[in-house]
């Protein structure tokens, strides 16, 4: 009988390239994963690796074994499930999810109160990563469920196999300080009003910067940039201060201080929120509970698909394919 865990960290090593990377996605030693590797040698009768200088390749064998895994680990997974499916009693497991920080914190964190209420004996376990690496999580059985988004207006490719469900639209409102003559303002501001603002901005290189580039695309004048700072808490500190104004994702939104007001921007900078899980996973009872949970986080004011404003919008729109609970 093959070992599974030892099949995944083949595969692993095929997707990643080394078995430093690949021990590094597991969670293992490179040593450990050799072991397994192998195991897996002596399991199906053929050499896996060839030394090539102080590395190793995978052999033409290898590569027809990490072919045919995702068929196996995706049969496996669907005997699981299905066994869970019809077993009496309430969902129970663990569900993993990989999500991007500002996922977690205004969707996951919130849907967990829910979970723990609702299903005791499911066990939630977050891990922070980026769309593509939690996309590949998902693929390669580290994860059971991913939250990515398309910040860029580029959609995150999701390999057959896996199911994407889109989950909410994210927006970047204005906050200012409430001396500032944009905080009296009762429409949405216009993108030429910021020209004389100065600004707390995320990082260069951050999504989140990505997204205040794009209120300057079509101007002339470059904005002026005061601060630089990561946390959205900081930069509401800052704007609280006085002296700047800032642009906050809904979803990464804290709490706001008493000094500040936030404002809809017209068209606004804005990405859509998807999830994503394997088909073969679907019938898993722990993992629809979990999904289900994420997919009615309600926003503050009680709207649906997170079009206002709110501190942590979510949105109770469902995937007609995906079983609800």
């Amino acid at each position: 009988m093959i070992d599974v865990g030892a099949l995944r960290a083949l595969r692993a090593v095929a997707d990643l390239g080394t078995m430093a990377r690949a021990a590094d996605e597991l969670g293992f030693t490179p040593s450990a994963i050799s072991q397994q590797i192998k195991r897996l040698e002596s399991q199906v009768g053929v050499r896996l690796v060839a030394p090539a200088g102080r590395r190793v390749v995978l052999t033409p064998a290898a590569h027809a074994l990490v072919e045919t895994a995702p068929e196996v680990l995706n049969a496996l997974e669907k005997s699981v499930a299905a066994a869970r499916s019809v077993d009496a009693g309430s969902p129970r497991g663990v569900v993993r999810i990989a999500a991007f920080s500002t996922g977690v914190r205004g969707i996951v964190a919130p849907a967990l109160k829910r979970v723990r209420r609702l299903h005791p004996e499911v066990r939630v376990e977050v891990t922070e990563l980026d769309p593509v690496p939690a996309v590949y999580a998902v693929e390669s059985g580290n994860a059971d469920l991913a939250m990515v988004h398309d910040a860029d207006g580029v959609t995150v490719a999701v390999p057959a196999g896996l199911e994407r469900s889109h989950l909410h639209t994210d927006i970047g409102d204005l906050a200012v300080p409430l001396g500032h003559p944009l905080a009296e303002a009762d429409r949405p501001i216009r993108r030429a009003e910021l020209r004389d603002c100065g600004w707390v901005t995320s990082p260069v290189g951050t999504v989140c910067h990505r997204w205040f580039e794009r209120l300057f695309a079509e101007s002339e004048q470059q904005p002026d940039v005061i601060h630089s700072v990561d946390d959205f808490g900081t930069q509401m500190a800052l704007v609280e201060a006085g002296d700047v104004v800032a642009l906050i994702p809904r979803l990464a939104r804290p709490r706001v201080p008493e000094g500040v007001a936030v404002r809809e921007l017209q068209n606004a900078p804005r990405r859509e929120v998807h999830t994503v899980w394997r088909h073969s996973a679907e019938a898993d009872p722990a993992l629809r509970a979990v999904l289900t949970e994420i997919r009615g986080v309600p926003s503050e004011d009680g709207s649906e698909d997170g079009s206002v404003s709110g501190r942590h919008p979510g949105s109770n729109a469902r995937h007609d394919s995906f079983p609800r609970v």
